[in-house]
């Protein structure tokens, strides 16, 4: 160690002392080898002596050994031969125990192709799971193993490959065929629900027995219908037995699924069959654009979504979690939601009533079917109200067409009826009880029309037609009835009441016929208690029932009497309007003819064959009528006279125009309808009888001085009425008379008239500053 300090010459001081130990050695080695080469010097010596014995002794073992190899030539070639043997017998022994271990793998690899070949993946998978797993790490030292090794992930790929497609195939074809299946699902549901249905309405036939009779036989009818159908349908189909399920071959979804699920990809095997059923469902979802014209078009859509949903139901379960509640529940939400749309837009197209009814059968057995499969239907109920609501549109569009041939084929006279048998037809055919027209022979005539009875069975008719939507809607009879009565009430007061007014404003339709129609709406309005007790036994519900609604023919048939009775009045008014445009007054005459006017007389007696007719209108319609044609009258004659055209009258046409006014107040006093009361009719000319009694008599002086007072024997004629009329007579006379200023008594009236005209000037100047 001291050789690495620092201290100066270190190395050289070592060198010395190495030197000085190496000569002390040499010389202790001297010594030694001094002593010991005596020894030496006597051991080579007794080598040399033994050298000779050596070269003889290798010449005897030479010649023994060769005589050895030649006697044992034979022995060693029968030794080889041994060997040779045994190695032979090792080798084979070998290649059988490695034979044994490789015969299973040969064996399993075989039985794997073949199953490859006949299609039995998932068996194929097992045979792959025990090759890799027991027999080929026994030996995998071998290239035919590694081979194998290698193309088993291959073979894997392989079969995944040919389940999927087997399940695209299978995808395909239960998306073309998911229409069969859905309608044979929905078949067995109805077929089931009507079986159910008949077994129900058979228990009950006791209780129906002892019901309305007429109720009694609807049912039993029904009953018997139904039943036949029933058993008629189980002997139709008493061989097939196959259900829904049955024609699908689900086997390569099983495969498919066993196949991932043992390759560890059962997640994106599960992911991949819901995502290509939720395509499949958008596509089975969406309708065709003319699917509404046909009852065919919405079967067809509503069992491919019945066969999709079975689909669904029966893989969820068969598998476990290739499909889940939730997702069926979520995939059925959406399809809901996509299904009410699709038939809210399509049924709003819908005009015919029996496609709209047949529409509601269909949503009807669609519901129950996949109700019974466990999904919520009530949206679709709820929606059956929306489309029941459409159908009672088209079928209000549709009696209205029916009411308007009804009135349109109407004779509008009453119902004559020769015997007994006729009597009953029409009896049987509308209610109708009359004590004494009971009491009348044979021929006789009913009151009505041939309108009513037809009417009557029409209402009927829509009940039933009505009927037929509640029925299969899961309601009670006393929501039923509720329904019913309102379906009623929107024909009463809407349908029929709209034909009814327009009815009323056609211009063909006569005093006569507007006179029947009063009459017909009398007899329609007292047959509504027998439409609720109709519609009480067709659904057995008590009419004393609180909530029971009522039907509204009572103002619907009343609006109808109010709008014939104001036609009436139009008519008679326009008719009235025809004879007073004939009228040919000679306004300058200077005499009357000594007798009322033609037109006028044609006119009173028109009025009076007109009010013979009335005689079957209720009292009041009738003298409505006719004080509405004597006020109608008076105010035309007096718009007549003050007529701003007519320039000139003269006291002649003065005392024409008066003997017509006395015909009308003949004919008002002669009581044309009964029921008046003193001389109320004959009010309706007071205002004419005035003002003509004021110038026939010429009585101004009294007319003035009374004038405003209330006992006023002119009370009724105005300031400007009599100015009017006076200034056209005061015209006349200055036409007329060309020598009038040349004759007192003339110059004396025409003085009067003038003044008398000035008079009633300030008296309608007067009035016109008061007011």
């Amino acid at each position: 160690r001291s050789v690495y300090d620092d201290q100066p010459n270190a190395h050289q001081r070592f060198m010395e002392k190495l030197d000085a130990c190496i000569r002390n050695h040499d010389r202790e080695i001297e010594k030694m080898c001094n002593f010991h080469h005596q020894g030496f010097v006597d051991a080579i010596t007794e080598l040399l002596k033994v050298r000779a014995d050596a070269e003889k002794l290798k010449v005897q073992v030479t010649d023994t050994n060769r005589r050895l190899q030649d006697a044992g030539k034979e022995v060693i070639a029968q030794t080889e031969e041994i060997i040779r043997c045994r190695v032979q017998q090792r080798n084979i022994t070998t290649v059988v125990e490695k034979l044994q271990l490789c015969l299973p793998v040969l064996e399993m690899y075989s039985k794997l192709k073949e199953q490859m070949n006949v299609k039995r993946y998932y068996s194929a998978l097992k045979t792959m799971e025990q090759l890799e797993n027991l027999y080929l790490p026994r030996v995998s030292q071998y290239q035919f193993c590694q081979i194998m090794t290698e193309n088993i992930p291959k073979l894997r790929e392989e079969i995944k490959e040919i389940s999927m497609s087997d399940l695209k195939d299978f995808l395909e074809s239960i998306r073309k065929h998911s229409d069969r299946i859905g309608e044979t699902a929905m078949k067995q549901a109805q077929q089931q629900k009507t079986f159910s249905t008949a077994l129900q309405k058979q228990n009950n036939a006791n209780y129906g027995r002892n019901m309305h009779l007429g109720r009694s036989r609807i049912l039993e009818a029904k009953n018997e219908i139904t039943l036949k159908r029933t058993f008629e349908d189980e002997d139709e189909h008493e061989e097939e037995v196959l259900t829904a399920q049955d024609l699908v071959d689900f086997s390569p979804v099983y495969r498919c699924l066993h196949i991932y699920s043992v390759l560890g990809d059962g997640e994106i095997f599960e992911n991949y069959y819901r995502k290509q059923r939720r395509k499949q469902a958008r596509l089975v979802l969406q309708p065709q654009s003319s699917m509404h014209e046909t009852v065919e078009g919405y079967r067809r859509y509503f069992s491919q979504i019945v066969g999709f949903f079975v689909v669904e139901d029966h893989i969820l379960h068969v598998t476990q979690g290739l499909v889940t509640r939730t997702y069926t529940d979520e995939l059925w939400n959406m399809a809901l939601s996509k299904i009410i749309a699709v038939l809210r837009t399509h049924s709003s197209y819908c005009n015919d009533p029996d496609l709209v009814l047949e529409l509601k059968n269909l949503i009807v057995v669609f519901a129950d079917t996949l109700q019974g499969y466990g999904f919520p239907v009530n949206r679709l109920f709820d929606l059956l109200f929306e489309i029941r609501d459409q159908y009672n549109e088209t079928l209000l569009k549709k009696w209205s067409g029916l009411f308007r041939d009804i009135f349109e084929a109407d004779n509008y006279s009453p119902i004559p009826v020769a015997n007994e048998e006729e009597y009953k037809i029409v009896i049987s055919k509308f209610p109708f009880q009359d004590q004494e027209l009971d009491k009348q022979s044979f021929p006789k005539k009913l009151p009505m029309s041939q309108s009513v009875p037809q009417i009557y069975i029409q209402v009927k008719e829509f009940i039933y037609a009505s009927l037929k939507f509640s029925e299969s809607l899961h309601r009670s009879s006393t929501e039923i009835d509720d329904m019913l009565r309102k379906s009623t009430n929107l024909l009463l007061t809407r349908t029929l009441s709209c034909c009814l007014q327009n009815l009323i404003k056609k211009p063909h339709i006569g005093l006569t016929e507007l006179v029947q129609i009063i009459i017909n709406t009398t007899h329609l309005e007292q047959a509504c208690k027998y439409l609720e007790d109709f519609i009480s036994n067709i659904t057995n519900i008590s009419q004393v029932t609180v909530h029971t609604a009522r039907l509204y023919g009572l103002s619907t048939f009343k609006d109808a009497r109010h709008a014939a009775e104001g036609e009436i009045y139009t008519k008679l008014n326009q008719k009235i309007d025809e004879f007073i445009q004939i009228a040919d007054y000679d306004w300058t005459m200077s005499e009357s003819d000594g007798r009322a006017s033609g037109y006028l007389m044609d006119l009173i007696n028109f009025l009076r064959s007109t009010f013979q007719v009335f005689t079957h209108l209720p009292g009041k319609v009738a003298q409505t009528a006719c004080m509405s044609a004597c006020q109608h009258l008076s105010t035309s004659l007096m718009q007549m006279l003050l007529d701003s055209e007519l320039k000139q009258i003269s006291m002649g046409a003065i005392q024409q125009f008066n003997l017509d006014v006395i015909q009308c107040e003949l004919f008002a006093s002669s009581e044309p309808v009964p029921g008046f009361q003193g001389d109320t009719l004959q009010l309706a000319f007071i205002d004419l009888r005035q003002l003509l009694d004021l110038f026939m008599v010429w009585d101004w002086s009294t007319y003035l001085a009374d004038y405003g007072q209330a006992t006023s024997k002119y009370l009724r004629v105005s300031p400007g009425t009599a100015l009017t009329l006076l200034e056209k007579m005061k015209d006349s006379s200055k036409k007329n008379n060309i020598f009038a200023q040349f004759r007192k008594n003339d110059r004396d009236k025409q003085k009067l008239i003038e003044t008398v005209v000035k008079q009633l000037r300030s008296l309608v100047n007067g009035m016109s500053q008061h007011t």
